[in-house]
């Protein structure tokens, strides 16, 4: 996106094609605040936005042979990490949508199971309140020991959504590991997060 407007018309398309705030979010890499505020932008125009990032990685996601090589970056910092707390892994989970293919070379590279995450931002349910889950197309994750994978951390209400279900599940999470971190967070739900990028805002 080359500026507020291309993000503003991409987010009505998004919205036009049926996309609900949290799948926007997810696909313009922004908290669902800036989605609301871009979406109301037009007849609003005197609000500010939101104090918020937008990321476009899609120069590496658009090709496996980039993302493969950001995947192993990642794969050693994890390494560094469970290595650092004393700790271990043996699956690795990938929060859908952006997070699943990069998390699938992750476990790749660390020769662990893979499982993926459905976020309650996902789901678009009118007849019941959603709430994430685990897809039973991949690996359960009951008694594991796991590294969290996705791509940005926003507000990180995503991140700390799945360790709460992990944790309620039988597994533990021993690191979050995502490409860039919008926060500047060391951890997120009491669990260390290590990041490829970190924006730390100055104003």
């Amino acid at each position: 996106m080359k500026n507020i407007e291309d993000l503003i018309k991409k987010a009505t398309e998004l919205k036009s094609e049926g996309l609900s705030e949290g799948q926007i979010s997810e696909e313009l890499n922004v908290s669902r605040e800036t989605v609301t505020w871009l979406l109301t932008h037009a007849e609003r125009a005197t609000v500010p936005g939101p104090k918020d990032i937008s990321v476009d990685w899609s120069m590496i996601g658009r090709s496996a042979y980039r993302l493969s090589h950001i995947a192993q970056a990642l794969s050693e910092m994890i390494f560094d990490l469970l290595d650092e707390k004393e700790l271990d892994i043996d699956m690795v989970v990938g929060v859908a949508l952006s997070g699943v293919p990069l998390a699938s070379m992750v476990a790749n590279h660390m020769g662990v199971g893979l499982a993926v995450y459905m976020p309650t931002k996902q789901m678009a349910s009118q007849d019941v309140k959603p709430h994430g889950n685990l897809s039973t197309n991949f690996a359960d994750v009951n008694g594991r020991e796991c590294v969290i994978v996705d791509d940005v951390i926003t507000s990180g209400r995503t991140l700390e959504e799945a360790v709460a279900y992990l944790d309620d599940h039988g597994a533990k999470t021993n690191v979050i590991a995502v490409l860039i971190d919008k926060r500047g967070v060391d951890s997120i739900a009491g669990v260390p997060v290590c990041s490829l990028l970190k924006v730390i805002r100055v104003n």
